[in-house]
């Protein structure tokens, strides 16, 4: 009885390493208290020269290859993008407004947006920025570790999720994250 106890308390910390890049995500999160499975991971690139910019993981309640589920489900969920490269704020602002229009959400969630871009910052490689939606509560955000807030809203979070799930940077990285190819650089 002691032993499956331990077994319980003492869950080993896996963690999945995206080949050639040297980040690894652990397999597990905890959101508002629950865990969240890792779903998989994938590899932003930019540029015709297929440059990486960073790695993403995505954390849900339980395994789906479905994008629309992964859009549309009001449950608690955890995207972590790893940089692997420096990225100044003015991209990031310019990446996740060219997101927002391409997915028809600039208009319905331009406070949210303008809020978004506020928190941006310089990133260098090895900085994190974490995304972390729990219902009824909204998206929360940190950067570099630090909390800059939270956008309220289930149809922020959808529209935020669309930038990966909808019309994708690169179908290499929603597939990644979707869990239907592994993260290779």
């Amino acid at each position: 009885m002691v032993v499956g106890m331990l077994a319980l308390v003492a869950e080993p910390a896996l963690a999945k390493e995206c080949k050639g890049t040297g980040v690894s995500h652990p397999n597990y999160a905890k959101v508002n208290g629950n865990k969240l499975v890792l779903n998989g991971m994938g590899i932003r690139e930019a540029t015709a020269f297929n440059v990486n910019v960073y790695v993403a993981a995505l954390y849900l309640p339980e395994k789906t290859k479905s994008a629309s589920k992964v859009i549309n489900d009001d449950v608690d969920k955890k995207l972590v993008l790893h940089f692997v490269r420096d990225v100044d704020r003015s991209d990031i602002v310019e990446a996740w407004t060219d997101s927002f229009k391409k997915n028809g959400a600039i208009s319905s969630q331009k406070a949210g947006l303008i809020k978004l871009n506020g928190w941006m910052r310089d990133m260098k490689e090895g900085d994190k920025m974490v995304y972390t939606y729990v219902p009824g509560e909204g998206v929360t955000i940190l950067v570099k570790g630090v909390n800059k807030g939270t956008i309220e809203g289930a149809d922020f979070m959808k529209a935020f999720f669309k930038i990966w799930f909808a019309d994708p940077p690169n179908q290499g990285l929603k597939d990644g994250l979707l869990g239907k190819i592994p993260c290779e650089d």
